[in-house]
């Protein structure tokens, strides 16, 4: 089902953008529910897309044999889940899944790619856009390694 509520043509992520590559975006959008636990994606298997939470948690998590599970991180309303799909050969780096129930806009990634080919001015936006989300899910991951392996640097 495709967005009702347009607020997150707001999003950072998208702000300042030219209506052109947000409207590309809007059509390919739509909403999907998770129950509280629900897996949404799992590491290794493809990432075909990307979202922005409009409601509820998200756990990013690791398995450590040693360990089982470990937490990277938790997203919350607003921020984007997922940038695996910008980078060959598309597979999610982490598992992912609502903390509780959770809501959010997804968007294909092929189409997504597709646009940047096509509009190089909007691939580059869009890249500069998720270059701090990357570094700061690689941060995250640092530190919670540092946890898991008590290191301390």
């Amino acid at each position: 089902m495709p967005p009702q509520n347009q607020q997150w043509r707001q999003h950072p992520l998208f702000a300042d953008l030219p209506a052109t590559f947000v409207d590309q975006m809007a059509a390919t959008a739509t909403v999907e529910s998770f129950a509280a636990r629900e897996v949404i994606f799992h590491e290794g298997d493809t990432a075909n897309r990307f979202h922005l939470i409009t409601a509820g948690d998200v756990a990013l998590e690791v398995f450590a044999h040693a360990r089982g599970p470990v937490t990277i991180q938790t997203l919350g309303v607003g921020e984007v889940l997922g940038w695996s799909w910008l980078i060959p050969p598309y597979r999610w780096h982490f598992d992912a899944h609502a903390v509780d129930a959770t809501d959010l806009i997804v968007f294909d990634a092929a189409a997504a790619r597709d646009a940047f080919d096509r509009h190089p001015e909007f691939g580059y936006a869009m890249l500069k856009r998720f270059l701090p989300i990357i570094v700061q899910r690689l941060q995250a991951t640092r530190l919670q390694l540092l946890d898991v392996y008590d290191v301390r640097a």
